[in-house]
């Protein structure tokens, strides 16, 4: 997903700009400071106690001109209005927090109205339109036919919710296309570089991607 967000601000905007970047519940953090260390500016909102102090952990271990490019705000995903401005913002992240939240419409609603004109919003979501694959990988075959009755945002409502929000589709990936039934905390693999590869060019090409386990939308504010 990284290789993705990057593809897209190189192939969107200038060279060397420091852009503006807000990153909704931004968890530990991860994303928010690999942009920091690219030179962008970057604000992370985040409720959860123990993600923003594992997030201001990573941060004061970074040199001084790092945490100078980036701030943690206490608070909600869907309370961005509370404390910024409309327009306020190049890029906006809201990764991983879709799926969490009662009001997805108006918590997408505000999210993009932080972002200036041509500004890009990078949204990672559960695939509503491949409930069952995590299951039927793992051989928990019960818990692959009561995914298929279940209700989630695939990809046609999340089209069609970007568009009313004045942030219209411009791209999407495939994300875990082979690699979600891996546990969180195992060892890294031998041949990491070709797993990747191979996941970048799923993540991309049809019909792989629509099976992934999350969906990457990229949306341009008009």
């Amino acid at each position: 997903m990284a290789r993705q967000l990057e593809e897209q601000i190189v192939g969107r905007f200038p060279v060397g700009r420091r852009l503006r970047v807000l990153d909704v519940g931004m968890g530990r953090g991860a994303q928010a400071l690999r942009l920091a260390r690219a030179g962008h500016h970057v604000t992370g909102v985040e409720h959860d106690a123990a993600m923003i102090s594992a997030a201001r952990e990573a941060l004061a271990g970074q040199p001084e001109g790092i945490r100078e490019r980036m701030r943690i705000v206490e608070g909600r995903a869907g309370d961005t209005g509370v404390h910024f401005l409309p327009g306020s913002f190049d890029v906006v992240l809201c990764h991983g927090v879709l799926m969490y939240v009662e009001e997805p419409d108006a918590l997408l609603a505000g999210v993009a109205r932080m972002l200036a004109p041509g500004g890009l919003l990078s949204l990672l979501v559960r695939n509503g339109d491949a409930p069952a694959m995590r299951a039927g990988l793992s051989g928990d075959w019960t818990g692959a036919l009561n995914a298929f009755g279940a209700t989630s945002y695939g990809l046609k409502w999340l089209t069609s919710t970007l568009a009313g929000i004045g942030a219209p589709l411009h791209t999407w990936y495939g994300v875990r296309v082979f690699t979600d039934t891996v546990a969180d905390d195992a060892c890294p693999p031998a041949g990491l570089d070709a797993l990747l590869a191979v996941e970048d060019r799923a993540g991309r090409t049809d019909p792989y991607r629509g099976v992934a386990s999350l969906l990457h939308l990229c949306g341009v504010r008009g």
